[in-house]
């Protein structure tokens, strides 16, 4: 794609990255719905201000991969890559940035320690793990039988992307309430894995009724292991 072509479409893509970022600039109401859905039935003010850090955490670099994705994307060769499939990616890639700056938790910030060992299994249940594994088995497949190599290289970045942001996760320094911190802890493993497997099925070009059948199977993932409840969470803990 021509180089004018990739800058207006990465302009435009970064304007309405900038323009629903407006809208979604979290505050303490939707850090108070945060908490109440991953299982904090009745969030403190620290609590809700850590709720807001950890969504601004991420929102913040939504415009700018929006900008910067389709020429990244272009130099891939994917210039043709649909439009939701830069959108996962940029879910992604705001969750691994924003798993990275975690791990040097804010000065001063309230600790708890926990003597419970965390691991993956500790955030995302098994039947989770079992449907990540087996839609991104799948479309890895289905990659294979139609020598979509290029895809199926992005297919294995992709799920490098979603497991690094699940064990940089399990790895965060605690900070705050020790509820608090399991429940966002448990909402960015499962949503890491959610994304993954939608943004690797989003790759099966929609073609034939197996490959609609590997786009809605992540799309269902995606719902089914971001949705959180708080009985869930509350075994995690």
């Amino acid at each position: 794609m021509p180089f004018d072509n990739v800058l207006g479409v990465a302009l435009v893509l970064g304007l309405f990255g900038l323009l629903i970022l407006i809208p979604l600039w979290p505050g303490d109401k939707q850090g108070v719905k945060v908490l109440r859905r991953w299982g904090i039935g009745d969030p403190a003010p620290p609590d809700v201000a850590e709720a807001v850090r950890y969504l601004r955490r991420r929102r913040f670099w939504y415009p700018w991969l929006f900008l910067g994705l389709p020429a990244l994307a272009d130099a891939a060769g994917l210039a043709d890559d649909p439009a939701p499939s830069i959108i996962l990616a940029t879910l992604l890639g705001g969750a691994l940035i924003a798993e990275v700056l975690a791990q040097r938790p804010p000065k001063g910030a309230r600790r708890e320690a926990t003597l419970d060992s965390r691991g993956v299994r500790t955030l995302i249940p098994v039947w989770g793990l079992v449907l990540y594994a087996t839609v991104v088995t799948a479309t890895a497949v289905w990659l294979v039988l139609h020598r979509s190599w290029v895809l199926l290289g992005v297919a294995a970045v992709t799920s490098a992307i979603a497991w690094l942001i699940i064990l940089l996760a399990v790895r965060r320094p605690s900070t705050g309430d020790g509820a608090v911190d399991t429940a966002l802890r448990v909402r960015s493993a499962r949503v890491a894995a959610g994304l993954g497997a939608a943004a690797t099925a989003s790759l099966a070009p929609a073609q034939n009724l197996t490959s609609w059948i590997l786009v809605l199977a992540g799309l269902a993932a995606w719902f089914h292991l971001a949705g959180g409840t708080r009985a869930e969470v509350a075994r995690c803990r």
